[in-house]
């Protein structure tokens, strides 16, 4: 049987036991960013289990893409896998141990004719019940055994969740592939047995204590690993040699110019390859970028350690694009959302796969210096510090410098590894604070006197209203609790409540001011300190407060309006992001200002000018449609399977508030920031830039209602003043402009081609100045040419003329000097360097250079040594070439 044809049997099976069949989820868990990737086939069924959501029926089946990280490392033998494919059948408080049993077997032994002599059965230490299921099928009681909660309990997918005893279906290859002992059985990892089916019994649900408490039904979640199953099937001991892999490592094998053989290095490289490429693809297609956290990281690790091993096939040209198409080839009938996104995925690796091995072979080569530094000391051990800067400097995963550094027999210091982590985690949380706190520590209690009372948030009441009486219940001058201020002081008021926003998930703090009936206080900004106490930064405008104040807090509520236009926006185009660019789309940090706004997001390539203007469109139609923006406080994980973005790296608590856009709803976000009632306050948005801020990582600067206003009056103007310079109408701009264009190059093309001809007599009058040092015929001269690409074409003239010689020349450009070397190929073959020359000479005057042997140019900084560094050739020629 084929793969496809596994496949197809076991959705056809359970078809015909009233199950409804479900498409694959994505590998990016749905509604749960807890948790990083989809590793069973149970993950997009957990509502269903815990009776939050309704199943569309109480028996499903699937085959699921799942995606597990913990082999990674030792993904190259014959049988781990990081992607695989999971057939499963699934009970939502319908049919349970019975019937799991007795299907599993039926499709096993009669569906797939597996001989029921080659079945062995494991079963949880005191599973009575599924002991006597399986005899009843007719597995010797000898071939049942008992295992504890290490092999045959399922525990939760993430921190928490569904779980149960488990009970598994094990194939015996026979005793010439095990290891002789007599104890050899199932779970020996001799390679004996493969583990067929899993059955879990799904009876408790575990909290992130760990403790269980029954669900309210019981349910069944099965797992068929298809590639192990393809691989007995098809009469194989190794998933590499099934219908699912041999195409890939037939391509490696073809482009490395080397058969595939098992039991070689160069078997074990392409296999890796083969599966991490297939891997990769499926990672990119459901929307995971190359970054350095999260799902990123392992996408940017899998493709980083598979090119490290091409390199042992000598593979030094991109190749993992040409694995991921036929990737494609293969599973698009199955999972269209890769042949939907091929291009996306193509370019993702091609662009990522081209970056690294920009610094490769310098990681490389510095790796292997660090690892004989090492030996020859006699240590054992590659410092933190050295880890780190080829993980920060040439991409190297540590995780990948590990495993190189193991098979020479040295270790990584993890622990100095992660320190040099967290020192620039910390200088990176540095760069970005933006309001600082004199006094204030993130670290420490720093609350003293009258502060020893705040234990609570300061509870917010802007959403609703910018103008809200409140008491001052702390004051804050440098850092230190105060009782009282007066006119002109800088101090920070804490209130026990307010309508100020303070600074938060990149939206800035509200400004305003504070007042009594005899004193008034201007707020510059609205901070937090720890347990989210809000600060109102300021100065003491006339009179004076003290705690206990009475006051009206007001927020300068035109600002605010420029802010909030500017976060709505933020929500309408990311939604816009997604649309024209795809689900993978995430947002990675954001500015709210009430200028602009920032927006910066996971996206391997520059957008075009015809993507940035569709995003303007969309953005602008949904401003125009006046989509009514509201919030709803949901609980956490209905927020999320209704659909809500949630940033993967933040943590929420069990309610949170939810911004929606439109009804019908088209943008739903998890935020705490304030919002424009309608879109069409926002007025009109307007993309200013787009540039990289990293690898797979973008960022959009835009405008929106005030700011656009002022933006385009700005361009208006411009265009006023550059149609009077050019003396025409703003009709007839572009136009001019053009023409003018056009006469400049001109212009340019025509003094080139003087200066070409004038630096070509010039050459020719050189040719009589040659000098004979040492036996070599040599050429020195200060050039009254200016640019460097005629002084190159200078050096080849003079070259080819005389056959033999080497050609030094000089010259000014701007307030510099500059050099060039030529020599002719019987010089370079006797071993002199137009490098090494030219680097020397350029030394005397303060600067250096170099390039290829034949020619190379150089660059000085002080003009006045011009004639001091050519007169200097002869002795360097001398110095470099005297023995």
């Amino acid at each position: 049987m084929t793969s496809d044809e596994i496949r197809s049997a076991f959705l056809d099976f359970f078809v015909e036991k009233r199950h409804k069949v479900i498409p694959s989820s994505s590998l990016v868990p749905k509604g749960d960013p807890t948790l990083l990737l989809t590793t069973a086939g149970m993950v997009q069924f957990k509502p269903y289990f815990l009776g939050q959501a309704v199943p569309p029926n109480p028996r499903l089946a699937s085959c699921q893409k799942c995606f597990r990280t913990t082999d990674i490392e030792v993904v190259g033998d014959v049988s781990h896998l990081t992607f695989f494919e999971m057939l499963g059948n699934f009970s939502v408080g319908d049919y349970f141990k019975k019937e799991a049993v007795e299907w599993g077997w039926e499709f096993v032994t009669r569906r797939l004719g597996l001989p029921p002599q080659r079945l062995w059965a494991t079963i949880f230490l005191d599973d009575d019940e599924a002991f006597r299921l399986w005899r009843k099928q007719g597995i010797p009681e000898s071939k049942i055994l008992r295992f504890g909660e290490e092999d045959n309990f399922w525990g939760p997918a993430g921190d928490s969740g569904p779980c149960g005893p488990c009970s598994e279906i094990h194939y015996d290859f026979g005793e010439e592939f095990g290891c002789g002992r007599p104890s050899c059985a199932p779970n020996c990892e001799c390679g004996r047995f493969s583990e067929v089916w899993n059955l879990v019994f799904m009876q408790y649900n575990q909290d992130k204590a760990g403790k269980r408490t029954p669900l309210p039904k019981p349910n069944i979640d099965t797992g068929m690993g298809l590639e192990r199953t393809v691989a007995i099937m098809q009469g194989k001991t190794s998933v590499y040699e099934t219908d699912l892999f041999l195409p890939l490592l037939n391509y490696i094998a073809e482009l490395a110019g080397k058969k595939y053989q098992a039991d070689s290095d160069a078997g074990n490289a392409m296999r890796v390859i083969a599966e991490h490429g297939r891997g990769i693809a499926f990672l990119i297609g459901d929307g995971v970028t190359p970054s350095n956290e999260g799902r990123g990281y392992v996408l940017r690790r899998l493709l980083r350690r598979a090119v490290l091993f091409g390199r042992r096939l000598d593979l030094k040209k991109p190749f993992l694009a040409g694995v991921a198409k036929i990737t494609i080839g293969q599973m698009k009938h199955i999972y269209p959302e890769l042949k939907q996104r091929k291009d996306f995925i193509l370019k993702t690796i091609e662009s990522e796969e081209t970056r690294f091995n920009e610094t490769l072979t310098t990681g490389l080569e510095l790796l292997a210096d660090i690892m004989s530094r090492v030996t020859s000391k006699g240590e054992s051990k590659i410092s933190g510090k050295k880890a780190f800067k080829l993980y920060d400097t040439y991409g190297f995963p540590v995780a990948s410098t590990a495993e190189i550094a193991a098979e020479h027999g040295l270790a990584v210091d993890m622990a100095g590894f992660e320190k040099e982590m967290e020192k620039q985690r910390e200088r990176a949380r540095a760069a970005r604070r933006i309001v600082t706190l004199k006094g204030i520590s993130k670290g420490e209690t720093v609350v003293r006197g009258t502060l020893t009372v705040l234990k609570k948030a300061t509870p917010f009441v802007g959403y609703r209203t910018l103008e809200h009486k409140a008491i001052i219940i702390g004051i804050l001058v440098d850092g230190k609790s105060v009782d009282s201020v007066a006119t002109g002081q800088e101090a920070s008021l804490i209130l026990d409540s307010t309508p100020f926003y303070a600074e938060m998930g990149g939206q800035v703090g509200d400004s305003g001011e504070i007042a009594s009936r005899t004193a008034r206080f201007a707020v510059a900004n609205a901070a937090r300190i720890p347990t989210d106490i809000v600060v109102h930064q300021g100065k003491v405008a006339e009179g004076g407060f003290s705690t206990g104040d009475e006051v009206v807090a007001k927020v300068d509520g035109e600002r605010r309006c420029d802010i909030a236009r500017n976060h709505t926006a933020t929500h309408l185009l990311q939604a816009a992001l997604r649309e024209v660019l795809g689900e993978h789309v995430q947002q990675k940090g954001s500015l709210v200002a009430p200028q602009r706004l920032r927006f910066d997001f996971s996206h391997p390539v520059a957008l075009s000018r015809e993507e940035i203007d569709r995003i303007n469109h969309i953005v602008n139609q949904k401003i125009r449609q006046n989509l009514k923006a509201y919030d709803e406080e949901l609980a956490y994980k209905k927020a999320l399977a209704e659909g809500a973005i949630a940033l993967f790296e933040e943590k929420y608590g069990d309610k949170v508030r939810v911004m929606k856009i439109g009804e019908p709803v088209i943008s739903a976000e998890l935020c705490g920031g304030t919002h424009v009632a309608t879109t069409g306050e926002i007025g009109f948005f307007h993309i200013v830039s787009e540039s990289s801020i990293g690898a797979g990582l973008r960022r959009i600067e835009a405008v929106t209602g005030r700011g656009a206003e002022e933006f385009i009056e700005k361009r208006l103007e411009d265009l006023q003043k550059i149609a009077e310079n050019l003396d025409t109408e703003l009709d007839y701009v572009l136009d001019k402009a053009f023409g003018l264009v056009k006469e400049r190059d001109r212009e340019r093309r025509l003094a080139l081609t003087l200066a070409r001809e004038l630096a070509r007599k010039e050459a020719e009058s050189l040719l009589g100045q040659v000098e004979v040092v040492n036996g070599i015929n040599l050429l020195v001269a200060k050039v009254s040419c200016s640019r460097m690409e005629l002084m190159r074409e200078m050096c080849d003239f003079i070259r080819d003329k005389l056959k033999s010689v080497i050609v030094v020349l000089g010259g000014i450009y701007g307030d510099s000097p500059f050099f060039v070397t030529a020599i002719t190929p019987d010089l370079v073959a006797k071993g002199y360097n137009a490098g090494d020359i030219v680097n020397e000479v350029a030394k005397v005057a303060g600067g250096g250079g170099g390039g290829k042997a034949g020619i190379a140019q150089a660059g000085g900084k002080d003009k006045g040594k011009l004639d001091e560094a050519l007169g200097q050739v002869p002795k360097i020629l001398e110095k470099l070439y005297s023995g």
